[in-house]
């Protein structure tokens, strides 16, 4: 974030990232008032955003690439593109925010993680299409800007940022009294990425005989939240700070709900690095089939066997205690898998030995045969 403003009011400060004052001055020629409103009256404490953006100019540094032009508290953030990398690059963009995930993560007080979170969903997207992400821009909104805990989100950010390999270029933090409780806020970002056109990946390049590979999600990652809640902390009635055997390492369910949405972007890139990659899709809301699909021409249908993985125990909880039948299930959450590679079949065996190096727990599940365009989810995941 470079500044902070009430964006529904009054705009931006002048003073970006904790700089002096504007320098400026302007009188009524009227004689001063006993009790003059200021905006701090008003709900809005320009002097606590600027606190916050101090307290993340270290860990926003850490994300800086060579290609960014200038510091924290323009009005924009600059950012040179090497052109000389690419003979027709194409630029990427994506938005996405966390959902209700972040209503467990105000219940908990616990703010350093959903930013992970949140630059998941964007990066991951990028490189979906091939695209190295390059940059992102962040936006909080908050009732009351709390210097420590707006520093917290942001540093979570940053720390996504450095895990995908991208610049935290700028952003805003937005103060609404009277709209947000002081102690709710909602997060968003916007990606930027590049990718060189003749090597985006789509549907086009998938053809009958390729391999399916699946990436281990790191559990729930931010998708489904309204139902997760609905199901355990409502009807089922649930403490967040309960422990949850089935977890493991005296884990509770609030632990569980808050691990940070994996973030396969320099995965993926290395990938296609090593690999013919045909196309990725990453698992978000929709699930397996809402996701895959995406990227099936249409005479060709993927076939996805659930015996080949086991679904984290979160899921089993989250079905059992809201008795949701398993296409719903499906539809909802990525059920173990974050992100789908296509490959060709030649290349299947260098693709998994590429991902296991790296850490990433991956697997073939599946292969595309001809058909319609559509998605088979077949087999039985194992239990116990």
């Amino acid at each position: 974030m470079t500044h902070v403003s009430e964006r529904s009011g009054a705009g931006s400060s002048p003073s970006g990232a904790g700089g002096d004052r504007q320098p400026w001055t302007a009188g009524s020629g009227r004689p001063a008032r006993k009790r003059a409103v200021s905006y701090a009256d008003a709900g809005v404490s320009i002097e606590a955003g600027d606190r916050a953006v101090e307290l993340l100019k270290s860990k926003v540094k850490q994300t800086r690439r060579p290609e960014v032009m200038g510091d924290l508290g323009g009005f924009a953030g600059l950012f040179r593109l090497d052109t000389t990398k690419y003979k027709h690059p194409i630029l990427a963009s994506s938005t996405d925010g966390v959902g209700t995930k972040l209503v467990i993560a105000q219940q908990m007080d616990i703010h350093d993680t959903v930013g992970i979170d949140l630059v998941a969903m964007v990066v991951d997207d990028l490189v979906a299409c091939g695209a190295e992400p390059l940059f992102l821009l962040d936006y909080i909104a908050t009732g009351e800007v709390v210097p420590d805990k707006v520093a917290e989100i942001g540093a979570g950010i940053a720390d996504g940022c450095r895990y995908a390999g991208c610049a935290l270029l700028g952003g805003e933090t937005a103060e609404h009294p009277g709209v947000l409780r002081p102690d709710e806020y909602d997060i968003s970002a916007t990606g930027v990425g590049v990718v060189e056109e003749s090597e985006i990946l789509s549907s086009e390049r998938v053809e009958v005989g390729d391999v399916v590979i699946a990436m281990r999600s790191s559990g729930l990652h931010s998708n489904g939240y309204s139902l997760v809640r609905h199901v355990l902390l409502g009807a089922g009635r649930m403490r967040l700070d309960v422990v949850i055997d089935d977890f493991g390492r005296q884990r509770t369910l609030g632990e569980e709900l808050l691990t940070p949405t994996k973030i396969y972007a320099q995965d993926c890139l290395k990938l296609i690095a090593e690999a013919e990659v045909r196309a990725l899709a990453h698992v978000t809301g929709g699930g397996i089939p809402g996701n895959l699909v995406r990227i099936l021409p249409e005479h060709v249908d993927a076939v996805v066997n659930r015996a080949t993985w086991k679904p984290q125990p979160v899921f089993d909880l989250v079905q059992s205690k809201g008795r949701i039948e398993d296409p719903e299930m499906e539809a909802t959450f990525n059920m173990g898998v974050g992100m789908f590679a296509i490959v060709s079949a030649e290349d299947a065996d260098r693709a998994l030995a590429t991902l296991t190096g790296r850490g990433v727990d991956a697997w073939q599940a599946g292969e595309i045969i001809e058909g319609t365009g559509e998605v088979r989810m077949v087999g039985q995941h194992t239990r116990g």
